[in-house]
Order: structure tokens, then sequence, then C-alpha cells
């Protein structure tokens, strides 16, 4: 069970931390071995989106007022107002990975995730890319004056993130970064953009008999799901404000680092 632990406190960093949660559930099951006697090929896909529904709990808790403020204003006044244009710029911005992760979940599910040079590519490309983006472009608007066009560039900029690697937040903090937008509200809109697409996860997970697999694991799914979102609620809370005074040298030199000894594992 502390292999389990481990892998739900890994979710709950590297969820909100533009770092890539999902290669870093792989790279600690199958390239250092934690949790891989417990979490077999069968449920492994499985138990990540296991935690991140856990990760999703901790997005919903922690913005739990913003997102009520928005819904209530998305659907009774439209886009007149600041939190209904947040609001339908989201769903705008979760269609392109929605049918992307649709059509080609068989690809992503059963090619991707084996690919170990390819995810520590991602790690590294991504890495340099959003420290590099965030160093060049100056900060000149926040979420008040995102655009639709603004939200449509980074949605399609998600799509990467189905790749293991890229890292969804990392993505979609580099194009709103990229898009002039400050690094505080890149990541506010990074984590409200993740929350439907990991509700949509989870709701095809349980429609795909998931809920079976669920019940005769559910020791190991309860703990996790319980970890990730504790470490999910402390990680959101400690990068937003790390953003507001720091950029992202530190998370650029970890991919690096990190992507580097996965090559290495994998070549020998």
């Amino acid at each position: 069970m502390l292999e389990i632990i481990i892998l739900a406190i890994v979710q709950g960093i590297a969820e909100f931390l533009p770092i890539s949660s999902s290669a870093h559930l792989i790279i600690f099951r199958d390239v250092f071995g934690i949790g891989s006697s417990l979490i077999n090929e069968e449920i492994a896909m499985s138990f990540d989106i296991a935690l991140h529904f856990g990760t999703l709990c901790a997005i919903g808790i922690y913005f739990f007022k913003d997102f009520i403020k928005m819904i209530a204003s998305g659907l009774t006044k439209g886009v007149k107002e600041r939190d209904g244009k947040i609001f339908w710029y989201v769903v705008v911005a979760t269609i392109p990975a929605a049918i992307v992760g649709v059509l080609f979940e068989d690809v992503f599910e059963n090619f991707f995730r084996k690919q170990f040079i390819l995810i520590a590519l991602a790690l590294i490309f991504m890495g340099i890319l959003i420290y590099l983006v965030d160093k060049k472009m100056p900060s000149k608007k926040n979420l008040d004056k995102l655009t639709l066009k603004d939200a449509i560039l980074i949605g399609c900029s998600q799509v990467f993130a189905l790749i293991p690697g890229f890292s969804r937040s990392g993505t979609t903090i580099a194009a709103s970064r990229a898009l002039g937008i400050d690094k505080e509200d890149s990541a506010k809109f990074s984590f409200y953009l993740s929350a439907p697409v990991v509700l949509g996860s989870v709701c095809l997970f349980i429609l795909k008999d998931g809920f079976d697999l669920i019940v005769a694991n559910a020791s190991i799914f309860i703990i996790g799901v319980l970890i990730s979102f504790i470490a999910g609620l402390l990680c959101i809370n400690f990068l937003l404000k790390y953003l507001r005074k720091n950029d992202f040298k530190i998370f650029m030199i970890y991919r690096i680092v990190i992507g580097i000894i996965v090559i290495i594992w994998t070549l020998f």
C-alpha cells in the first residue's frame, strides 16, 4: 500500500505542476517499479483515471466558488459577464481534446503509453518550451481580457497533452503565456480546463465496465483517490503562490533531468 500511496502523491503533485502526471505514473510504475506488483497492465489505465478523479475533486473543492459563479452566469447571462464568458470559453476550449481523445483513445492508450523514449523527449521538449515562452512573452492581460480566439488556441494545445510527457497543465499554460496571459491566470485557466476533460474520462471509464474493476480493487482505488485528492489540494495552492514571484526554470531543469534518466534506462 505504501507504493500505492506514493503513486497517488505523484499524481496529486504532477497533475498541477507542469511536469506531466500521466508520464510520471508510467515512469514510476514501469521504470522505477513502484506499484507494479499491484497495478498490472489490465488495471493500469483504470487506476490512473481513478487518481485523476482524486485531483478532479481537488479542483472542484479549491475552485468551488469560481465554478458556481461561472456556471450560474454562463447559463443565465451567456458571455455578457466575465464569469459567464470564462465558462463558455472553457467549454469551447475543451472540445478539441475531447474529440481527439474519443476518436484515438486506443492509440493513446496502447501505443504512446509504452513509448518511453517518446515520453522522455516530450518531457524535455515541453520543459524547455514553457520556460522560453514564459521568459520571452510579457504579461499583457489577465482572464478578464481572454478572447474566444485565445480559448480555441489554448484548447487546441491541450490535444498534445493526450501524449504522456507533454503535460496538460504544461501545454495549456505555455499556450496561455504565448498569448500574453499572466502566469497566475494562465495556471488558473489551465486548472479550469482540466475539470471537464478529467470528468469526461472518468465517465467514459465507468461506462466501459470500469465499475467492476473498481469493486474488484476497491482498497487500491479508494486509497489512491483519497491521497491524490489531498496532495492535489496542497499542490494547487503551492503553484498559484509560486508563480506570483517565480518562473518555470525549476520545472524545465527537472523535466530535462527525469527525461535523460528515462532515456538512459530505456537504452541501457
